[in-house]
């Protein structure tokens, strides 16, 4: 699903308006998710809580009848974040992951985010029995059958990157690319 904006050309301002007002969407079902929220908070972002079909972050433009947003504007984006290559490792077994990355294929976006170094997977320092090389082939073959990039950050950057990386996105469709 696409969202084309392609028809409405927002001045610098009007731009700064709706970006200022982007809120970032929260799965309700997403846990441990403290160091994010404290994030949001401690920049004065706006988020909620909401039920996500795909992924654990979103975002929304809300209406600014204004600036003809009639009503609140969903994007189709999502990420999924993994607090661990272990909670990586897990879910890369399920059947589960597999259901989100084929739903995700609805999306404009989806991104993977792995609280933990790229180091680690590759070395294996961490708790799961799954060799390295065999976890690093599975989240590749997924990254390339439905078209996904991971990014392997520390803990207490993962707020900054899923905010700006949704910002971003979302500017980029506001200003039709």
């Amino acid at each position: 699903m696409q969202i084309s904006l392609s028809y409405v050309n927002f001045t610098i301002k009007e731009l700064e308006t709706l970006m200022g007002s982007l809120t970032i969407l929260l799965d309700t079902r997403e846990q441990s998710n403290g160091h994010i929220v404290q994030y949001l908070d401690s920049k004065q972002i706006p988020y909620r809580q909401n039920k996500l079909d795909t992924g654990d972050y979103s975002c929304v433009i809300p209406q600014n009848v204004e600036l003809g947003i009639v009503r609140d504007m969903y994007l189709p984006v999502a990420i999924e974040r993994k607090n661990s290559i272990d909670e990586l490792a897990q879910s890369i077994k399920e059947e589960r992951f597999e259901s989100e990355l084929i739903r995700s294929q609805k999306l404009a976006h989806f991104h993977l985010v792995v609280e933990d170094s790229y180091e680690n997977l590759i070395m294996g320092n961490y708790r799961s029995q799954y060799k390295p090389k065999a976890l690093l082939g599975r989240l590749k073959s997924f990254e390339t059958r439905y078209g996904f990039s991971t990014t392997f950050i520390q803990k207490n950057y993962v707020g900054n990157f899923i905010f700006h990386h949704l910002y971003y996105l979302a500017r980029n469709k506001l200003k039709g690319h």
